[in-house]
């Protein structure tokens, strides 16, 4: 075929390592550096997630790891399938093959014999600075490794050198990666439009796209998570019946074993907005459980503002003095952690810049401050939040926490007068 084929095999969405305590956007990775360094090296760009949907994906999946004229594994988090793929290509082809990861991650098997390619991933962003680094320098690779084919990486046959690599025909190749870039193209487009359904607060067609989406990708987890929200922000049919029907998508995440802070997020929200409408106290506990479980795993600011809420609204239910100072306390010292944490992320500035979730960590300082009562630094961080471009329900939300903040404050004084 004329165009040479690159087939990159990585995870999807957002995946967390658990040891690092990050959590890593590997769809910005793809999106930020590997596509767009591709595709300057003049080569088509062919994603490993875009066959997920297919019923039978050995046929594919292997066709392509043998084919492809270069294949890229992003090993980040340890990635099994990722993995797994790399080692398929290694035993395949004795050259073409760039194996890279997040610059913090270990491997947990041995590759110190194998040139990895690092990238730096500031929690779920890739700066844009680093983003072009990157990007030029893994198209320089991939410029060196198409121009050398005797150049063997693979370890299979650098220890093995007499191996003979098989050879088969190139038949329907070419046919199959552009039925696969019209998939890929496809889900790209369905995600997007669920965003986009999103941010207009359009919930019924979001959940259209995102349904479509998650049965092409086999119900990947980070678009099930999509459609979660989605579902019990529509309030469609009614309200509760709309947190029913969000909580029994949940359910395939396996919620409450799950150490992903999103899920649990999800989860935590679910139960706690059934709280509020029937007051079932198995309703407030579980939130309590799934907010602090995201938040312990890897401090997480908005598991951990949820969490502390969740702690007041079961002092306000309970009757025993002792167990209402106990979660008073509990929720100051989780807000007290998130201030901390956060504070640490203020003081690098330029990482902060980059990150896209910035004004909600300017957002969490000031509720955090708030609650404390700090008024100063929440007063600095509130203006910061402002100076933002923000849409009205992001001011909207802001507001929501600030009564909600002082709130806490005004219980927690209380508890002198005890």
């Amino acid at each position: 075929m004329d165009q040479k084929v690159c087939f990159v095999v990585m995870g999807f969405g957002e995946k967390t390592d658990y040891e690092l305590g990050k959590t890593f956007d590997l769809d910005a990775t793809f999106e930020a550096i590997i596509k767009p360094a591709v595709e300057e090296a003049g080569l088509k760009c062919v994603r490993a997630d875009e066959i997920l949907h297919s019923g039978i994906i050995d046929t594919e999946m292997y066709m392509m790891l043998y084919q492809a004229d270069l294949v890229i594994a992003d090993i980040t988090t340890g990635n099994v399938n990722a993995v797994y793929e790399l080692g398929v290509r290694h035993a395949l082809k004795p050259s073409s093959t760039i194996i890279m990861k997040e610059q913090d991650g270990r491997f947990s098997f041995d590759l110190d014999h194998t040139s990895t390619f690092q990238y730096e991933h500031l929690g779920k962003d890739i700066g844009s600075r680093e983003a072009k680094r990157a990007c030029g320098a893994l198209k320089d690779l991939i410029l060196a490794a198409i121009d050398d084919q005797q150049k063997v990486d693979s370890p299979v046959y650098t220890y093995l050198p007499a191996l003979k690599y098989p050879m088969l025909s190139e038949q329907e190749f070419q046919e199959k990666v552009e039925e696969l870039e019209e998939e890929g193209d496809r889900l790209h487009m369905l995600l997007e439009s669920g965003k986009t359904a999103m941010n207009n607060n359009d919930f019924s067609s979001a959940i259209v796209f995102y349904k479509a989406a998650a049965e092409m990708a086999q119900h990947e987890p980070t678009i099930l998570q999509k459609l979660v929200l989605a579902t019990y922000k529509s309030e469609l049919p009614t309200k509760e019946a709309a947190l029913m029907n969000a909580l029994d998508i949940a359910k395939q995440l396996n919620p409450y074993q799950s150490n992903d802070p999103e899920t649990c997020g999800l989860t935590g929200a679910i139960h706690k907005r059934l709280w509020q409408i029937h007051h079932n106290v198995d309703d407030i506990e579980l939130a309590i459980k799934q907010y602090g479980r995201g938040f312990e795993i890897r401090r997480d600011y908005y598991n951990g503002e949820n969490y502390a809420t969740c702690l007041d609204m079961l002092a306000d239910h309970s009757d025993d003095s002792n167990e209402i100072i106990y979660n008073r306390m509990r929720a100051h010292k989780v807000r007290l952690t998130i201030v901390e944490s956060l504070e640490k992320v203020v003081a690098d500035d330029t990482g902060l810049r980059e990150r896209s979730d910035r004004k909600w960590i300017l957002a969490s300082l000031s509720n955090c401050y708030l609650a404390a009562g700090n008024n100063e630094k929440a007063e600095v961080y509130e203006l910061s939040f402002l100076a933002e471009e923000l849409a009205d329900w992001e001011q909207k939300t802001f507001v929501e926490g600030q009564i909600v903040a002082k709130e806490a404050f005004e219980k927690l004084q209380a508890l002198k007068s005890w």
